[in-house]
């Protein structure tokens, strides 16, 4: 049956995405086959790998931020190269969390296709980038004499980013179940 009214590319595409639901819309990506398999493949008796390594890289971030705060806080060289430590331990741990997850990327085809899967991904490079120059600086330019400022500052920059981060990946498990079990079972 022809209409009288003028066809354009967005309402043709419109109408060619509705699925005869009452009119309703249809998510083009669910109709994906595998959008629902998003169970993890990298795991240790149903246990995500990443899931596990991620709580390193994000304590330790966060304790280097508290131990620069304390170094400035006491002057005490202990905390300066507490500091060192928690930061190189926070890149090198993240570097193997972030291995896991980007193999979990590849592998999993349900968190390949979203596109928050990617948002996490680009964020969480940016943040080992991070990391990685927190931990650098401090070994090159001396664990006591790069606390103030640079050290305070990029520790502080690698907490919040953290934070965001953090959000994004517990926002794939929580609203879409990625990496999670759907038999209940290891």
């Amino acid at each position: 049956m022809a209409s009288d009214r003028p066809t354009f590319p967005q309402t043709a595409r419109r109408e060619e995405s509705r699925a005869g639901h009452d009119g309703d819309l249809v998510d083009p990506i669910a109709t994906q086959p595998h959008f629902h398999r998003t169970e993890s493949r990298i795991a240790v008796a149903g246990h995500p790998i990443h899931a596990m390594l991620v709580t390193f890289p994000i304590a330790l971030t966060m304790c280097t931020l508290g131990a620069d705060g304390f170094y400035w806080w006491t002057g005490d060289a202990f905390w300066a190269r507490a500091a060192l430590w928690a930061s190189g331990m926070a890149f090198l741990f993240g570097v193997a969390a972030g291995l896991a997850g980007t193999v979990e990327l590849l592998l999993v085809p349900g968190i390949r296709a979203r596109a928050a899967s990617w948002t996490h991904f680009v964020l969480a490079v940016m943040l080992l980038s991070v990391l990685g120059a927190n931990w650098g600086y401090r070994l090159t330019t001396g664990y006591e004499h790069a606390v103030l400022p640079w050290g305070v500052l990029l520790s502080a920059f690698a907490a919040g980013f953290t934070g965001v981060t953090g959000w994004h990946g517990g926002k794939l498990v929580f609203d879409y179940q990625l990496g999670t079990s759907t038999t209940g079972r290891g």
